[in-house]
Formats: structure tokens, C-alpha cells, sequence
């Protein structure tokens, strides 16, 4: 259970392949023109640089700064090196956003963990249904019949407006976000 939230937090998991990256960049402009504020938490298998040689944020990394935090007037990004090789903990991860400034929270990934998910399916992944084992799962966004029977609303994976209907029909009231 997520309690490190003051807002919807809603996830997106899928097994690799599927699109999760491609369908959230469709559906973060479509949130916003609804003025909905949408934060972001994406969790990688894998160690990812951010940074860049050369850049004296990297060297000064580099040199053994174990949190490194750039700043400037348009973005700030904190780079904290971890001495364990332990998986993110989602909860964890809620507390270092700015939540008064958003409305709704997005996850990419974390498929394993307890909170409101939607399932993308594909059936040409190969991989067998989330759903039909995962009581957090809301909702499944598919491109085509899907291999176990559910009572879940089954959306169009490729539409992401009507995706987005559901998020706001689900998350606000009249679907529309609070005023900033």
C-alpha cells in the first residue's frame, strides 16, 4: 500500500515491448490540456547515466559526491548514488516529489507492487495476462481480444483519449482536475 501520497497515483505496467513509454508520451500532453498537473515515476531494470562526462556535474560526481543537485531557472535534478543494490522502493520514491504541485501521479513500471494499476496488453509480446492475478489492476488497455475473460473495463490501447476519459472519470470529479 502506497501511503506516501497526497494524490491519485496510478500505474501503467506492462511487460517490456508492450509501449508503456510510447502510450504515456500520448497521454501526458492530452492530461495537461485538460489542465491536469501529471508527475512522473519510471522504474528501469538496469543502471542508467543521466549525466554527462565532461559536464562538471558528472566530474563532480565522479570525484565521490554521493547526492549531486543541478540547478538553474528552468529545471532541478537530483542525482543521489546508491551504496545498496536495492530495488527502488516506489513508496519512497512518492516522498521526493513536489505533490502540492501536481494533481495526478503516473507509473511507469512496478508492476509488482500494491496500487491502482492499468494493464497494457499485447498479445504479440507473448507474455501471458496480468490481470487475471493482480487485484490492483483497474482497468486493461489492449489492441486486441484478450485471452482470459475479465469485468474490468477493457480500453482501446491505441486511443489514448479514451484513456485519458477514463483516468479523469475515474480520478475527478466531472473529470476535471482541482484548480492549481
Amino acid at each position: 500500500m502506497l501511503n506516501n501520497t497526497q494524490k491519485p497515483v496510478i500505474g501503467f505496467a506492462a511487460y517490456s515491448g508492450t509501449g508503456k513509454t510510447t502510450l504515456l508520451k500520448e497521454i501526458i500532453p492530452l492530461l495537461r490540456g485538460r489542465g491536469v498537473r501529471v508527475g512522473v515515476i519510471k522504474h528501469a531494470h538496469h543502471s542508467f547515466e543521466i549525466d554527462q562526462p565532461g559536464k562538471d556535474s558528472y566530474e563532480l560526481r565522479m570525484a565521490g559526491a554521493s547526492q549531486m543537485l543541478i540547478a538553474s531557472t528552468q529545471r532541478e535534478v537530483l542525482i543521489v548514488e546508491k551504496e545498496a543494490e536495492s530495488e527502488a522502493d516506489l513508496n519512497q520514491l512518492l516522498k521526493k516529489l513536489d505533490q502540492n504541485s501536481l494533481d495526478m501521479i503516473l507509473v511507469e513500471g512496478f508492476k509488482d507492487e500494491a496500487f491502482a494499476k492499468i494493464e497494457l496488453y499485447r498479445g504479440g509480446v507473448g507474455k501471458s495476462p496480468i490481470y487475471p492475478q493482480d487485484a490492483d489492476i483497474i482497468a486493461v488497455a489492449t489492441d486486441g481480444e484478450l485471452p482470459v475473460a475479465t469485468n474490468l473495463p477493457v480500453l482501446n490501447i491505441n486511443d489514448a483519449d479514451q484513456i485519458v476519459d477514463f483516468l479523469c472519470s475515474r480520478f475527478f470529479i466531472f473529470g476535471q482536475a482541482p484548480d492549481p
